[in-house]
């Protein structure tokens, strides 16, 4: 039942405001407080042994090493017990076929931890093209998204002295040529109220930033700058894009020996550029096109003044666009049929023509990408392929070739006696809410299966099949099910299917997720005394509104990195860049069905509140960790059961490596255990 109320709590003084305070003394010893409460209570006697088992398996040699090719190399980002910080390889890719490749390290960040005294987390390199003899590398301190850029020599494995270097800020950087790059930094001056990158600088070897010239700049208000640059010999561009909000942008399309142009277009679409063609994928009816309609033309001539588009991919009711990838012999189609992956290719010299991918495994989610990110003519592509029961293969293939598979993942757990069920709640306004049950293929036990429901229901993000390593060890096996709820506000089913589920119809999303907790009842697969909701970021807000506003409907709460203070999350580190996603508070007609959500201030005295645990990382620097705190310290000063966890670091995330993760992870399988049981 929902415990909301029409009273605008939020007019009330908030008498926790000093805990978005970060770093403030007072609120640091009140987090302290709080884990050590936490850790007592949760870390029972099971506690010790389901960490080991979380960090075997992240440190495990028994994983699928990702790689993207760049010249005669693919390279790797790994982790292990002997490197839990990692270390950036790279083979080529005849010897990462093989059972044992031979890799080569470039970069180990654990000794460069030791050596600098910092605790650098890795977020990613750009090298420099041709001949990748030197890379851009990101490195964030403790995981939060604001990193620094370090220049790296490839041949003497080391940083160049007096190279470029960018202090930390939310930085994207790319290189145009040996000597130059595109800056967009939040770095300075050069920051929107939304905490992301003003300008695009062109930065040149050897100068100060504040001297690079700015060749883009967007408002203050806007939500950020971005560049993107094409190296392709046959289609050079640089295309700047001014990010008004989330999904919201203009674009400035500017090809090598000409001169800049802003494309005509809806604000609203998603595009694409490369091998002389504009890729459309708009949100709303555009041009007698569907919203999710994937459309082509030639950059060319749509510049010239035609509007002859073409619809590779038609969107239906059920079967939706998740991602493509635009290659010299057409477009690859990844698509959702009722949250089950297809793979299909348009054809470029056959008039568009779409066919399946042959040789990919029936029943399976696949996830395609391009191997190589460098190569403009290469089709070759790479197929992750996996399923809730199902370890992950990596394979290599191409439009027209069979794929082959290059590494498989050992099991994790033991899946005999194991099924996937996909059922349909059906909510309020008759809306059918597609998800999916992992469970024993048994009789619930008496009281039904003690269920973890997992949903999320925002910013157009599919929950679609994935491989349950650690839940299928430390849950399925021991006779829990596993829910996820494919809820509003995802992007499963298209743009009318995200867009049904922000601002005011958020409110609705969120029943969804209660009206598949009542569908499980209605089954007789749970009672809701067994049930324990659990989401992050997005998903905390959802999960913070199911301990508000429909407390009866289960038995215990996990709730991560939330958002939860809906009245202030616009002036909280990123929250400014989400109002196209939930409104703007300050905005009275906004405020009044924002009010309905924002859990913080739905809490009441005297209400039946199940359990609920709280956690968060105090280096998130996406959603302030004071959403957290302020809500742990509200519900234990009016007497209910909350739990506080808070990581010292691990960005927006739950730790900055294997063992920072695994705890996390056994604290909240703790949690559930004390709260909703085990079958087993």
């Amino acid at each position: 039942m929902d415990q909301t109320s029409p009273a605008d709590h939020a007019a009330e003084p908030d008498k926790f405001l000093w805990l978005e305070e970060i770093e403030g003394a007072d609120a640091i010893v009140w987090v302290e407080a709080q884990n050590r409460a936490t850790v007592a209570r949760l870390c029972d006697r099971d506690f010790t042994h389901d960490k080991d088992i979380l960090t075997a398996q992240f440190e495990s040699d028994a994983r699928i090493p990702a790689i993207v090719q760049r010249g005669p190399h693919v390279y790797n980002f790994w982790t292990d017990a002997a490197h839990p910080r990692g270390i950036w390889r790279r083979t080529t890719l005849d010897d990462y076929r093989s059972d044992a490749p031979h890799w080569d390290i470039l970069l180990d960040l654990d000794a460069l931890c030791a050596s600098e005294g910092e605790s650098w987390v890795w977020h990613g390199a750009q090298t420099l093209r041709p001949a990748h003899a030197r890379a851009l590398i990101t490195l964030s301190p403790g995981g939060s998204d604001a990193g620094v850029v370090r220049e790296f020599d490839m041949i003497t494995r080391s940083f160049v002295p007096d190279g470029f270097t960018v202090p930390r800020a939310k930085t994207a950087i790319a290189w145009l040529d040996a000597d130059t790059v595109l800056l967009t930094s939040a770095y300075g001056d050069d920051v929107t109220t939304s905490g992301y990158a003003r300008t695009v600088r062109q930065w040149r070897r050897g100068t100060p930033i504040a001297d690079a010239p700015v060749i883009f700049e967007v408002a203050a208000n806007d939500m950020a700058a971005a560049a993107a640059i094409s190296h392709d010999p046959a289609h050079r561009f640089v295309l700047l894009t001014r990010r008004i909000a989330f999904y919201r942008e203009r674009h400035v399309y500017h090809a090598a020996g000409g001169l800049p142009v802003e494309l005509d277009l809806p604000e609203d679409a998603d595009i694409d550029i490369g091998h002389h063609r504009l890729l459309i994928r708009p949100r709303s009816p555009f041009a007698g096109f569907a919203p999710g309609s994937l459309l082509v033309i030639g950059i060319e001539a749509f510049i010239a003044g035609s509007r002859a588009f073409r619809a590779v991919f038609t969107p239906t009711p059920k079967r939706a666009l998740e991602s493509w990838i635009n290659l010299k012999s057409g477009i690859v189609l990844g698509m959702l049929d009722n949250v089950a992956s297809a793979i299909d290719h348009a054809d470029a010299t056959k008039d568009w023509a779409c066919s399946p991918i042959a040789g990919l495994p029936a029943n399976s989610s696949i996830a395609v990408r391009e191997l190589a990110a460098d190569d403009e003519a290469s089709d070759a592509l790479l197929f992750d392929v996996s399923g809730f029961l199902t370890p992950d293969s990596l394979m290599l293939g191409t439009p027209f070739t069979a794929p082959e598979r290059l590494k498989h993942l050992p099991s994790q757990f033991d899946a005999t006696g194991l099924v996937v069920h996909q059922h349909e709640a059906i909510a309020a306004d008759g809306t059918a809410i597609p998800y999916f049950l992992i469970a024993a293929d048994t009789k619930p036990p008496e009281g039904g299966f003690p269920t973890y429901l997992y949903g999320y229901g925002g910013f157009e993000i599919s929950l679609t099949p994935h491989y349950l390593a650690s839940q299928g060890a430390l849950w399925l096996s021991r006779g829990g099910a596993y829910v996820i709820a494919n809820i509003r506000g995802g992007g499963e089913f298209g743009p009318a299917w995200h867009q049904a589920g922000i601002r005011a119809g958020k409110k609705i999303a969120q029943d969804d997720f209660a009206a598949v907790a009542a569908d499980l009842v209605a089954r007789k697969l749970a009672t809701p005394a067994r049930i324990l909701g659990s989401g992050g970021s997005n998903g905390g807000l959802l999960v913070g509104n199911m301990l508000t506003r429909h407390p009866d409907a289960f038995g215990a709460i996990i709730c991560a990195v939330p958002l939860l203070d809906m009245r202030r999350y616009t002036k909280l580190l990123a929250g400014a860049s989400w109002i196209a996603e939930y409104g703007d508070p300050d905005v009275a007609a906004d405020w009044a069905f924002l009010r309905e959500i924002s859990a913080y201030h739905l809490v009441r005295e005297g209400q039946h509140y199940p359990p609920i645990f709280i956690n968060t990382t105090r280096r998130d620097d996406r959603v302030h960790p004071g959403h957290a705190r302020k809500m742990a310290a509200k519900l234990q000063s009016l007497g209910y059961d909350a739990l506080y966890y808070e990581q010292a670091e691990g960005g927006h995330g739950a730790g900055a490596d294997a063992a920072q993760r695994a705890f996390f992870y056994a604290l909240a399988f703790a949690f559930t255990r004390q709260t909703i049981g085990q079958g087993s």
